[in-house]
């Protein structure tokens, strides 16, 4: 019987006590998978980091040192690390595209207030409070609002008052910017002072985004689980698309989902769900939230980045720091599941007012004849396969990462490190086994029937198999009748 050593060689004359190591059977049960954030966004000419350098974060206050106080990027971290200090993060900054325009809006005051009060105004979901006295002028109010916001310098926009209008200007140029909510009063018990009137005009006006290929050029090779874009432009969803459905590839195998968000209507936003159809993008539906787009897709991805099973469902995780929508605003259960058949991922409301995720999906929804195909809805579903894969990766490579290859019924001695198809088909069902105590998979008669590892019929140093999973499911829906009996 001969031993297959990795490092004591056969022909020593020396006397000696040679003793080598060998991990390959140390490790026991499923690897962990090191998961990583990549977020994306525009940047302040006022942050300490260049346009196109990938830079991990670790605190919002080091996030505004790298891309600037009020920048989108820095808003979109800040949330992310109030929602999952813990996944590792890093940013790649990217300028205003330089033929862009930048949104613009408007607050009109008029009136004269008869008492005295409190002006609220919020920007981006964030509060902007004037003082209002008994008598005070619109045009005196509508300075003490521009200096109020122009006071807060982490808000998305700067403001300018000319008479009775205060002029609102969006800090980066592109179309994000154009979701930018501007209200008066949100929560109940907020008023507006009697005698004193607003008209709020949207923002609009936001014109040519940048363009993601710079960041995607910026990462190379290097794995993200899960990336955060605030753009919905076609041409960048398409980028960032193509980029994941590479690296999903059998050749590349990094993969990794993308999180955006759409703000309006229900009719806009599966407008832009209806379009994509990629089971590697996930649009959160903001609705009418005062939350930015930019916000809600950060805070999704770190929820959904910190939950360590993937094929647990992510319904009822609060995202935290997401205003919801206004009462009147919210979807419906019916408008809610329209969406889920158009691309757009859905949340609901709890009675404190938190933001709560419905269900996370992808955009697939039809296969390349265009028949409808849920197989990649869910977003459990893609972290599920992407973890699986792992497991089979490690487990190969970790048993048998320098053994000869013989077929099977092959006679040769215990300590020879050869491999067979049928040892390979062992492995993978002990590793099924390990799938089901993690609950990634059921069905092991089932597997073991369908499992396929055969050698090569063209390559003699090549195993070919097919590993038939039934991955497990989400328990979203309940269903029953009660028959009573009088």
């Amino acid at each position: 019987m001969s031993i297959s050593f990795n490092s004591i060689p056969i022909n020593i004359r020396t006397p000696g006590q040679y003793i080598e190591f060998d991990n390959s059977r140390a490790l026991q049960g499923l690897p962990a998978m090191r998961h990583k954030i990549l977020v994306i966004g525009q940047r302040l000419g006022t942050g300490g980091v260049a346009a196109g350098v990938p830079t991990r974060i670790l605190s919002a206050a080091q996030a505004e040192a790298a891309f600037g106080r009020g920048a989108m990027l820095t808003a979109m971290l800040a949330a992310l690390k109030a929602a999952n200090s813990y996944t590792e993060c890093w940013a790649v900054a990217l300028d205003d595209n330089g033929a862009g325009a930048a949104a613009t809006g408007t607050v009109t005051i008029s009136g004269a207030p008869t008492e005295a009060g409190t002006l609220n105004t919020y920007i981006g979901g964030q509060l902007v409070q004037v003082g209002v006295a008994s008598g005070a002028t619109a045009a005196s109010l509508a300075t003490a609002l521009a200096a109020a916001v122009n006071a807060d310098t982490t808000l998305p926009v700067t403001a300018a008052a000319v008479g009775t209008v205060v002029s609102l200007s969006a800090r980066h140029k592109g179309e994000v910017p154009n979701g930018i909510d501007i209200r008066v009063n949100f929560y109940s018990g907020e008023r507006t002072p009697k005698g004193l009137a607003t008209a709020v005009t949207g923002m609009t006006g936001g014109t040519a985004n940048p363009d993601v290929q710079a960041a995607i050029t910026a990462i190379g090779d290097e794995q993200f689980n899960t990336i955060v874009t605030p753009f919905t432009d076609a041409a960048n969803l398409g980028k960032v698309e193509a980029l994941l459905a590479l690296r999903w590839g059998p050749l590349v195998q990094k993969e990794g989902q993308a999180f955006t968000a759409v703000a309006g209507t229900l009719a806009a936003s599966t407008t832009l769900g209806a379009t994509r159809n990629s089971p590697h993008l996930t649009i959160m539906g903001a609705g009418k939230s005062p939350t930015p787009t930019y916000v809600w897709a950060a805070v999704a991805a770190a929820v959904d980045a910190y939950e360590p099973d993937p094929a647990r469902p992510r319904q009822t995780l609060p995202l935290p720091g997401l205003m919801p929508p206004a009462t009147g605003d919210r979807w419906t259960r019916d408008e809610r599941n329209l969406a889920l058949f158009d691309g757009i991922a859905t949340t609901v409301v709890d009675a404190g007012g938190l933001v709560l995720i419905e269900r996370l999906i992808t955009t697939y929804q039809t296969n390349a004849y265009g028949v409808d195909d849920a197989s990649y809805l869910d977003i459990e579903t893609m972290r599920t396969l992407a973890y699986l894969r792992l497991t089979v990766r490690a487990r190969i490579a970790t048993k048998f990462p320098r053994h000869k290859l013989a077929a099977d019924g092959t006679q040769f001695g215990p300590g020879q490190a050869i491999v067979t198809p049928n040892i390979i088909r062992a492995e993978l069902v002990a590793l099924f086994m390990d799938w089901m105590d993690a609950g990634l998979a059921e069905g092991l008669e089932q597997f073991k029937r369908d499992l396929l590892v055969q050698r090569s019929a063209t390559d003699p140093n090549r195993v070919d198999a097919v590993i038939p999973p039934d991955v497990i499911n989400q328990f979203r829906v309940f269903a029953a009748q009660v028959q009573f009996r009088l």
